[in-house]
Parts: structure tokens; sequence; C-alpha cells
């Protein structure tokens, strides 16, 4: 073995050791933000028949909501794209309740150089049938359905994997248009790098615990991407996109601050919980995060305007946001969900500040 070769491997392994430690460090914050000593002990059956409370799945959507950041530009119109027939196929997690799989054909429909900034996912919902409400109960009437939109990953098992995008009350005797955000599942797309369709699941449950509530959610339908369906409407995913020549974000760094010749900047940095060993079975929602980290260098004063005590300028986060999840307890032999949100978690802003 050449020296090229050993060099290449004793860099290797300083890559991995490194990469290794960086991980160990965000499980330890992960743990401390939580108040837990350890990871708790789960496995892939744990997920099996699982089902996420309502109350649980609307703290999360609230957080998430207040969570989303502001953008400097309004986007722009990019497109519509019509959707294809789809498929099925089975979740680690589920609800018993109505479905739809979506499929859309992303390949090409994203201007190169660009940002999608917003994805709204279209559905029509049909005039009510009362034929197919059940029968008044005593109990207070139900006069929503809940409707959730998840982002469907295929998994290397042949299994899928959902992540929870948008959640809603929907009339049930209101017809029209429905627009539901699912700009996360875009980005989710856009991470996977992979030449195939992007697949949305749409469940539709009942507004509260109970079979009533269950069975008027069934009356509700939207129009579906089936070539039969003959009525008007079709599910529709609309794109808004910056063109980063025109609207690059201030602060954001550009393919220079890779290699190092950028002054300090916002880079971009994803973290991947399905892809971590100790997340992938605890944290349920989201499947990761844009969590950007500071890259770059800063200016020097002239030596003869440094003040003594202070050291270097240098490229810090300046300001960052919470990360909200929804991940899984082990108490005794019970199993519980719950959502929390970490904060300082993303990058929004770096700026040179000087040490000490």
């Amino acid at each position: 073995m050449d020296l090229r070769c050993v060099w290449m491997l004793r860099l290797l392994c300083l890559v991995l050791t490194v990469q290794a430690s960086a991980q160990e460090g965000f499980k330890e914050v992960v743990l401390k933000q939580l108040g837990l000593s350890e990871v708790p002990k789960l496995h892939k059956r744990d997920l099996v028949g699982l089902v996420i409370p309502d109350h649980v799945k609307n703290k999360y959507m609230s957080m998430l909501k207040r969570q989303r950041v502001k953008r400097r530009a309004l986007p722009s119109l990019a497109g519509i794209l019509r959707g294809i027939p789809g498929h099925t196929g089975e979740v680690l997690y589920s609800d018993t309740t109505t479905r739809q799989k979506l499929m859309f054909d992303m390949e090409g429909r994203i201007p190169k150089n660009s940002e999608v900034t917003m994805a709204e996912l279209k559905l029509f919902k049909k005039p009510l049938d009362r034929a197919n409400l059940p029968a008044r109960q005593s109990h207070r009437p139900v006069s929503n359905a809940r409707v959730s939109v998840y982002w469907v990953q295929r998994q290397h098992d042949g299994t899928n994997r959902t992540s929870l995008i948008d959640s809603r009350l929907v009339p049930i005797r209101e017809s029209g248009w429905k627009s539901f955000d699912v700009t996360q599942a875009v980005h989710y797309w856009l991470r996977n790098k992979r030449r195939e369709p992007m697949f949305l699941e749409v469940w539709i449950e009942g507004e509260r615990v109970g079979s009533y509530a269950s069975e008027v959610a069934k009356a509700v339908r939207f129009t579906s991407q089936d070539p039969k369906d003959k009525a008007l409407g079709k599910p529709e995913l609309v794109l808004y996109t910056l063109d980063l020549d025109d609207y690059g974000s201030p602060g954001d760094c550009r393919e220079e601050a890779v290699m190092g010749k950028s002054t300090c900047c916002r880079q971009k940095h994803y973290i991947s919980f399905r892809e971590l060993p100790w997340a992938q079975h605890w944290i349920l929602e989201p499947a990761g995060f844009q969590a950007y980290r500071c890259s770059g260098s800063c200016l020097q004063p002239p030596r003869a305007l440094r003040r003594p005590g202070p050291g270097q300028r240098s490229c810090a986060v300046a300001a960052s946001s919470a990360l909200p999840i929804i991940y899984l307890v082990k108490r005794g032999n019970h199993t519980e969900i719950e959502a929390a949100e970490f904060p300082n978690m993303i990058v929004e802003r770096c700026s040179c500040v000087t040490d000490g």
C-alpha cells in the first residue's frame, strides 16, 4: 500500500471520528432538552399500530406554524403540477382512517438556481351526499372532519414511512377547494434527490375521538387522481419559487462558501433523524430538518485600531429558532407520544463577532 492510500485511509478515519463525535454531541443536546438521561429503548415493532393522539398532532402543527420563518421577498408562482395515478403501500404507524394516495411528477418542474419558498396542495371537496351521513345520535353534533397530509418516503425494504406535513379541520357541509401547506414535503423530496415522483397521503379522520365522529368523517370526499373519477377539480400541487439570481437570501452561502472562500454566511446543513440509529425509532416527526451552520471568514480591523483584550472576529450564530418534534417516551411498560420544542436548533442568521 503506497503512502497516498495510507494518507487517504487516515483522513477517512478522522472524518468518521469527527462525524461520530458530532452525532454524540447532538444526541446529548437532545436528551438534555427533554430532561432524559438516556435514549428510550425502542424498536421498529413499537411503531406498528401506533396512534398519534389528536391533541399531540394539534400541538405539533401549532408549534410548526408559529416557527415558520418569514421570507424577505414575496414568492412568485412557478407552476401547477397536476396529479397522476399513484400506488398504495404500508406505513409503520397509522390510524384507522379514510386515506387517499397522491403522486406528483416533479422531474424538471423546479427551475434551476431557484428555491421553493412555498408549496400548496389543493384538493377539491365534493358536495356532501347526505345519504352517506350516519343517523343522528343523542350526543353533540359533529361539524368538521380532520384532514391531515403526510409525505410518504419509500424505504429500501419495500415499506413506506410517513411524515406529518399539515393538518386542519374541514367543514363537512362545505364544498370547493381546500389548500394545505406542503412546503416541507417538497423540501424532503428535494433532499432525497431521487428521480421518482413525490408521494403524499391524505388522511380523513373524525373531528374528535368517538365512533360517531369517525362515521361522519367518512362522508367527506375529495376528487381523486383516478381517471375514472369524472368530477371536476383534480388534486393540484402549486409551487412558488424565488430566482436566486435576483432574490438570493442575504446572508446565505453560495457555492464558493463551501470551498472556504466566502465571507461569513449561513450554510445549509441537513440533519436526518431517519439516518441516526439512536433517533429513527424514537423521534416520529419531523423526518429531518435544515439546521444550517455558520461558515466563512470575517474581516479583521487594522492592527492600529485593535483594542487590547478582545480576540479575532469570527463567524457565529446571531439568531436561531426552535424545532418542534413528536417523540416517544417509555414509562414503565407503556409507550406514550408527546410533542415538544427544542430551542436554538435552527440557525436563522450569522454574523461576525469578536472573541471574548
